[in-house]
């Protein structure tokens, strides 16, 4: 007993030791000495150990070396998924953990390991410590190769552990917590197109709300949905507009909360030409005007057409802005226009967009602004563009979603029929983008059993399956091409492992494949590669890089396509009448003989590239945010239950010059720029935010969003300005 209790008295002299070490540690992180961050995490490594230990009922420091006996337990004990112990044997568990190298713990700072076992590290029901940095990213490799063939999915796990324990890339969030686990899934956002029904908006709401309680991340457009004062069954000003139900959604968002973790996550999306714009969607999140006409918890976004923004040049001899926008009601216009598709079906402005060759939206706006019998609102498009930024001064929203240029660069588009495969909006962090279409309640019948049965056609929900590559650690071009490869397997096996509650969401997601590799990290980058942020380097080197991380993805989806087929609406798209490499103007050897191989075996994925915004797991990578400047060379990371110092990754003297200048002191227009250069190599879209000082000018706001049009990005995220509180960043598109 004695001896028991001596044991004790002394490991508790030794934790205290180590608090005492780390908080020095961390006390002495600064730009002088950046490298204590290191020093801080392996002392906190230590406490992770020992909890482990305990927990698993080890001694001090053997948590590492029982890892069969982990997955055991935690199937065991609930914590973990089955399949573990169904799709792998005793001996193939033991070979697994002969990958385990707890040296890698080394590579994380501070920041990164204890923001990686605070939110995702597995914990029993009581909140103990059960699993193990390594043991996380172990985990997470062999489900997501528990479907390969039996005979070399170990190689790929390995491979997989290899790509993650090294810090060369990070999976999504909902997957780094969630893969091996007993609940969750592994996606990280969807995005629903609400019909003009009451059907149609309730059932949204329901699908919303069992995806936003496993931890995805919404974005809803509401495009299609009729506006305030429009008919209802033939009796005129009946409609409520959009406002109240988007105020639903926010009490869905409120109420249905992500696994306890935070409360759900949703953007909505409204077209500029839809009558509803000027009558609230623009104050949504505002802090003036009536209350009841509020949805501060949700996000919004407006879609934009070319045409539009042509308007806002538009200006008389004094220079005065004179461009006339006119909104309309989508259900009006299907009322009275009376464009339909090739199946009879009535189609909106919506459902057009101006392609290169023919301006198809424009002509059809014309035609609904002549129409004498249209009702319409006209308003400078000025005035529009003015309601816009004050908004986004004040709550960083609304974001900017260029529809035209969109859906013209859309690999999946059908040429010729509108509405068949539009993009109508993003997601809830502006990256996605892919065909959209709302699901219709088509019949409705009692059973002979008195079961009451309602048939749902299924629209196109989008699922986004995310990864991201950490340029900072895996920006060489070698380490890229054996990455990458594996990257884009782990992120297609998403696909098959995944359990969506929405049954249209996983079939959107099994026709299309969609996946969206990504990359965090530029600034790093850029520092160690010794070149600065506002320079034309930067520019071609966004244009290089991208290009070689494309092709890279592509070469990789071709490969699984020809090991386990293409994706099943590979017919007729632009991969495989070769318009996806014209259009970018890939001509070279290389990129022509890849062109063939996939016009003649396909590609495993529809869509392949999604750069999302990364805040915590770029802490994790020990990197920066995503495409962001750097916030400041040496700064307080705080959130609500941690803050600590950070500092600039590989902070030397040969990296300062490179760091020096942030995010709100640098020129945004190189930030366009090579925002631009990236964007031309990925298939989707990038989480591009705007740094603004409080006080700019709205002459200088426009022209940034009129700089980003012209160089043909495809959306805007956040306008992020000095007088805004730090605004949260979005967790479900972290990767």
């Amino acid at each position: 007993m004695y001896e028991m209790e001596r044991m004790t008295m002394s490991i508790r002299m030794e934790q205290t030791t180590r608090q005492t070490q780390m908080q020095d540690a961390l006390n002495r992180v600064s730009m002088s000495e950046p490298h204590w961050t290191y020093k801080a995490a392996a002392l906190f490594a230590e406490d992770l150990y020992e909890s482990a230990a305990k927990t698993r009922h080890l001694n001090t420091g053997e948590a590492y070396e029982d890892f069969p006996g982990l997955i055991f337990e935690g199937v065991r004990l609930g914590l973990y998924d089955n399949r573990l112990t169904e799709y792998y044997s005793p001996a193939e568990l033991d070979e697994a953990a002969s990958m385990l190298n707890p040296d890698q713990d080394r590579l994380f700072t501070y920041p990164g390991l204890f923001l990686l076992a605070d939110r995702y590290l597995t914990r029993t029901t009581d909140g103990e410590l059960f699993e193990l940095p390594q043991e996380r990213f172990l985990v997470i490799a062999l489900v997501l190769m528990m479907h390969e063939p039996q005979e070399k999915r170990l190689a790929l796990v390995r491979e997989a552990y290899w790509a993650m324990s090294h810090l060369y890339m990070t999976v999504a969030t909902p997957t780094l917590a969630n893969a091996g686990k007993s609940h969750g899934q592994l996606s990280s956002c969807f995005i629903d197109t609400v019909d003009d029904s009451l059907d149609g908006i309730y059932l949204n709401n329901w699908d919303i709300a069992r995806l936003s309680k496993d931890g995805g991340g919404i974005g809803v457009y509401y495009g299609k949905v009729r506006a305030l004062g429009s008919d209802i069954k033939g009796f005129k000003g009946n409609s409520s507009g959009v406002i109240p139900w988007i105020r639903q959604l926010n009490n869905t968002a409120v109420s249905v909360d992500q696994l306890g973790q935070r409360q759900g996550a949703i953007a909505v999306y409204l077209d500029v030409f839809h009558k509803d714009i000027m009558n609230g969607f623009l104050d949504l999140k505002t802090n003036n005007g009536d209350e009841r006409r509020k949805a501060h918890d949700i996000f919004t976004g407006v879609c934009l057409p070319d045409l539009f923004m042509k308007k806002l040049e538009e200006t008389d001899e004094n220079g005065r802005s004179i461009g006339e926008w006119h909104v309309f009601c989508p259900h009006e216009v299907k009322q009275i226009m009376g464009w339909k598709d090739k199946d009879g079906n009535p189609l909106g402005l919506e459902d057009f967009f101006d392609e290169a060759d023919r301006p198809y939206f424009t002509e059809k706006y014309e035609e609904a602004v002549h129409h004498p019998l249209l009702p319409r609102e006209t308003y400078r498009a000025m005035d529009i563009m003015a309601r816009m930024m004050v908004s986004q001064l004040e709550t960083g929203t609304p974001y900017f979603f260029y529809r035209d240029e969109v859906n013209r660069q859309n690999p999946n588009k059908i040429a010729g029929e509108p509405g068949r495969t539009t993009i109508y909006s993003s997601n809830l962090c502006t990256e996605i983008a892919q065909n959209m279409s709302p699901s219709v309640i088509t019949k409705e019948y009692e059973t002979e059993e008195g079961d009451q049965v309602i048939v749902r056609k299924p629209g196109d929900f989008v699922v986004c399956n995310l990864s991201s590559v950490n340029l900072g650690n895996a920006g060489d071009p070698d380490i890229l091409k054996r990455l990458i490869p594996i990257q884009m397997r782990m992120l297609d096996n998403v696909i098959d492992l995944n359990q969506l509650p929405v049954q249209q969401a996983r079939r959107t997601n099994s026709r299309y494949r969609a996946v969206g590799l990504g990359t965090f990290g530029w600034h790093h980058y850029l520092a160690k590669n010794q070149i600065h942020w506002e320079s034309d380097e930067a520019v071609q080197e966004a244009d290089r890089l991208y290009e070689t991380i494309a092709y890279l993805a592509i070469e990789a989806s071709a490969a699984l396509a020809r090991e386990k087929g293409a994706y099943p609406a590979f017919k007729g798209s632009e991969w495989e009448s070769g318009r996806y490499f014209e259009r970018r103007g890939y001509t070279s050897a290389n990129w022509q003989t890849l062109k063939k191989t996939v016009s003649e075996s396909g590609v495993r994925n529809g869509w392949m590239m999604a750069v999302a915004p990364n805040s915590s797991t770029a802490k994790i990578g020990g990197s920066t945010d995503g495409i962001d400047p750097l916030y400041a060379v040496e700064f307080a990371e705080e959130k609500k239950n941690f803050k600590f110092l950070v500092t600039a990754p590989e902070l030397d003297h040969n990296t300062y010059p490179y760091y020096q200048k942030t995010r709100h002191t640098l020129d945004q227009t190189w930030s366009i720029r090579q925002n631009a250069a990236r964007q031309k190599h990925i298939d989707q879209g990038v989480s591009f935010n705007l740094y603004v000082h409080h006080a700019i000018r709205a002459k200088e706001l426009l022209s940034l969003h009129l700089e980003a049009w012209k160089q043909g990005l495809k959306t805007t995220y956040y306008i992020r300005s000095t007088s805004q509180e730090e605004i949260e960043s979005c967790d479900v598109c972290e990767s």
